[in-house]
């Protein structure tokens, strides 16, 4: 037990360092994947189920971080082409420049390794 209760207290430590670099970007590190998802994307664009699939994380988290990422306009919202029941998440150039800037950041500081 002490070894896992160790690992997770790294983990803790080593993403509120990583929020700390994301912070003056106006990014948390939930906010910083869904946009450096995106980027990787082939179109720039992803469903929000998707998202949710590659980032392991709950439909309701993937919610949360496009509503503040839309409000920032790093993202956009847009109807899917071929399906009316989806909706499609679009990086900005904004996002784009953004999370560069952002990843840019994170290497300097070293967690590029």
């Amino acid at each position: 037990m002490a070894a896992v209760t160790s690992i997770m207290r790294a983990q803790q430590i080593l993403l509120g360092e990583i929020d700390g670099i994301l912070r003056p970007f106006g990014l948390s590190f939930a906010r910083y994947e869904a946009l450096v998802l995106l980027l990787f994307s082939r179109r720039g664009s992803l469903t929000m189920g998707k998202m949710g699939e590659r980032l392991m994380v709950h439909p309701t988290s993937v919610t949360n971080a496009v509503d503040r990422l839309e409000a920032d306009r790093l993202v956009r919202r847009v109807a899917h082409p071929t399906d009316r029941r989806t909706t499609l998440v679009e990086i900005t150039d904004e996002g784009r420049a953004r999370a560069e800037s952002a990843t840019a950041a994170l290497m300097d500081s070293g967690f590029g390794l």
